[in-house]
Formats: C-alpha cells, structure tokens, sequence
C-alpha cells in the first residue's frame, strides 16, 4: 500500500524530477529546464484540467507507483514517467506531465491553490462543476472545475489515502485528517462516494490554520469593544475554568489561543487537540495533538487517553481544543482536582445549549445525567460565546455563568453584546473579585 504523499513537496519546487524526466533510457542528458520557467506559472496558479498530456502515459504511471507502494516524492514520479516513456521527452512535454502528476499525487489537483488561501476556511465539492469556498462571507463559487466525475472520484480516493484512510465500493465515505502542509495549516477531509452520494462525488475540507491572532488584533477587527476587551483579561487572570462556544467557523479557536496568549508566563499550558489549531503567544506551551487509525485501523491516539497523559505533565492550565466525545468526561475530572483555569471548546449554537450538549458528550464516556450536571456545574464556571453574522463578521456574542437549578446546571446571561449586562452579571463579578484576591494571595 502506498504511503502518504509528502506534503512538502509541492507542485514547481523540483527542478531534479525534470533532469530525470529529460534523461533517456541510457542515462544521457539531454537538456534541463526548471519547474519554475513555464510562462505564466506559479506554485500557486490553478492549472486546467485540460491541459493537454498523454493520458496513456498518466495512466501508466499511475498504475505502477500505486502497485510499486513507494512513496509519493517528486523524484519517484519522475523516475516513473521516464521508464514508462520509452524515450526522452520535450521539455513541454515533460513540464505538462510532471504538473499534471505533481497536481494528482502530491497536492489536492486543481483545489490546491484554493487551499492555500489564508481567508479561505472550507472548499466544498459536489459536482465536477460544483465546486466552493467560504472566506468568512459565506458559500461563493471558486471558478475552478473538474473535467469529470470520474476525476473528483480519484481525488476524493488519493486525498484518503493520504489521510491513512480507505476510500471504495465497500467504504463510499471517509473521515480523516490530511498531513500538515508546509504553511502549517490542517485539512479535514470528509467524502462520500456515488451512488451514496446520488449526484456524484462529494469533497468536503475544513481548513484549520495556527490561532495566531492576540486580543488586541481581534479587537482591531472588532470582535469586542475595549470595555469587553477588560472584562476578558480579568477572566484569565481570576483563573475560572472556562468554555469557549459557537456554531462552525464561529472563531471558537481564534478566541481561546488569543485569551491563552495572556496567561502569566509564570504558568505551563498544556494543550490537548484533536488536530494542531492553538498557537498562543506563551513561552511555556506543549502541545499533544491525537491520532486517528491507520488504514489498517490501528495506531489510533484518543484525545481522552491524551487528557490523562496531561495530567501527568504538572500543567498549570490544561486547554482542549474541542470536546467532541468521550474526552469531556477526562477534562470535567480534571477540572474538579484542583487544576483552575482550564479550558475548552465546545460546537454549541448558544451559551443555553451548553449543558445539554455536554449531557451529550458525556453520554459517549459513559457519564450519566446527573453525574455529568453534577461535574458540569463545579468545574466550569463561564462560558464565552462567539458568532458569526453577515454584518458584524466573527465577535465575541455573549457571557454566561454557570449556576445549579436544582439537580441541574445552566448558563445564567451575564452580557450579551444586543442588551448589554445581564442577570449573571453579579455572580460573573463576585468571581472575578475572588479570584483576584487568591491570585494575589
């Protein structure tokens, strides 16, 4: 089986796969040409899919690197296409086939430029002609398409491979993670295989970049105003457990890494992420990131067994990037052994919805009703929610506490950015009062 293509190399950074693709069966040089010359290209530009090569050749080499299993590198493919060639090749010609196979093998063929967009979060496939962004705004059209279904059936199929996944007839559907590309970035892939997905192959990559951004920066994008700006400093400071929520593409991350960032440099954060996305500016961070199956289905690191290993890492504060299962049980236990501060996020369309969310999370570790509200309402103390709207784009929506209501725990609104100060707002400040005073104790 083929292992996963490096993702380092990408399409024009090989100028020694052109000198083998130019070099006949006898190993004389005929002549080289870097990646780079071709008139009007880049490592970015979006190459049709048209473009003219010999897709018997193609095909060839296809079939031999997938029964070879070597690695997907430059230098192999080009070895391939030479020996499959018979005979030297033109230098156009050679720069046309290597694109091509550099674009199939080693990158996400013609979604690669859109991939590496900074503003672009997500690249949504479901047709040959049906291909989509979002930057913030909304869905948009990318204008970029394939020639076929049959060509967003092999990327979907290449791209889990990649993953470490299996994409068939017998597995139409694929969850999984895509290596991390030079730029630092993360790509979640899901694809769903016709005829389960009834008008043809569907794509979809979530693009995850490093949460680079500080309170000050999201400020001057006007996610909160100064005053909210204060109030988000004294909550890492009085050292709550906190939440951060929010629908997808909210700027959940984005918030938690920014309030990371004003952790006294005194303290370790340990981190615990389902895929690298945390990237506070804090000189003492370590990061555990999980690891799903192989496409033998072993190898897999859960974030719950990772949440355990945490705790043996004299952390200061431990931070899950997003509870999604069992792992919620791992961090409310932690939480409720001395271990202030810790944080998380948690997909939820309002700070109301918290709790049952959670109730539901737990319900994967084997946590009950009332045990999960019982922990629920002890360890986590505010919740921060985030949303994102047409008008106002990514901003901070509203503060909750936590408060019991009998048997069970609920979000009490201290401030919500449309009304202002709320019913929460005096247990919010009697704790950020008492946390003040234990932190300068």
């Amino acid at each position: 089986m083929a292992s996963s293509p490096d993702r380092s190399s990408v399409i024009g950074a090989d100028d020694d796969a052109v000198r083998v693709l130019s070099r006949p069966p006898d190993g004389t040089e005929v002549g080289t040409m870097p990646l780079s010359t071709e008139r009007g290209s880049t490592a970015d530009s979006h190459t049709p899919c048209s473009e003219r090569v010999d897709e018997n050749l193609v095909n060839r080499v296809r079939a031999r690197l997938v029964s070879e299993g070597s690695d997907l590198t430059a230098h192999a493919i080009a070895v391939a296409v030479r020996e499959e060639s018979g005979a030297p090749l033109g230098d156009g010609e050679v720069l046309r086939t290597i694109r091509r196979l550099h674009r199939e093998f080693l990158g996400a063929g013609p979604l690669e430029s859109l991939l590496r967009r900074s503003d672009v979060t997500d690249v949504l496939v479901s047709g040959p002609d049906e291909v989509w962004v979002d930057r913030g705004a909304g869905l948009e059209r990318a204008g970029v398409s394939f020639t076929n279904e049959e060509e967003v059936r092999r990327l979907a199929q290449r791209l889990a491979l990649a993953a470490g996944r299996r994409l068939d007839d017998a597995q139409p559907w694929v969850d999984g993670w895509l290596p991390e590309s030079t730029a630092g970035t993360t790509v979640r892939l899901h694809a769903v295989l016709a005829p389960v997905a009834a008008d043809g192959t569907c794509v979809s990559l979530r693009v995850l970049r490093p949460a680079v951004h500080d309170l000050a920066s999201l400020w001057r994008l006007s996610a909160f105003d100064s005053d909210t700006w204060s109030l988000l400093r004294s909550i890492v400071a009085a050292r709550p457990a906190f939440l951060v929520t929010g629908s997808t593409g909210s700027g959940k991350t984005t918030l938690l890494g920014a309030l990371l960032g004003e952790v006294p440099d005194t303290e370790r954060i340990v981190c615990v992420e389902e895929a690298r996305e945390l990237n506070p500016v804090h000189p003492h961070v370590v990061r555990l990131v999980a690891r799903t199956p192989n496409i033998e289905g072993s190898g897999q690191i859960r974030m719950s067994e990772l949440v355990r290993q945490a705790l043996r890492m004299r952390p200061d504060r431990i931070v899950v990037g997003e509870a999604r299962g069992a792992e919620i049980r791992e961090l409310l236990d932690c939480l409720n052994t001395g271990h202030e501060g810790g944080a998380g996020t948690v997909h939820a369309n309002s700070p109301a919805e918290v709790p049952a969310r959670l109730e539901a999370l737990g319900a994967h570790g084997g946590m009950g009703r009332r045990a999960l509200h019982s922990q629920l309402a002890a360890a986590i103390r505010v919740v921060l929610h985030m949303r994102r709207t047409a008008r106002r784009g990514r901003h901070l929506a509203g503060v909750g506490v936590l408060h019991r209501a009998g048997s069970e725990a609920r979000v009490r609104p201290a401030w919500e950015v449309e009304s202002g100060w709320g019913p929460g707002r005096r247990q919010l400040l009697d704790m950020l009062a008492a946390g003040a005073e234990r932190t300068e104790c």
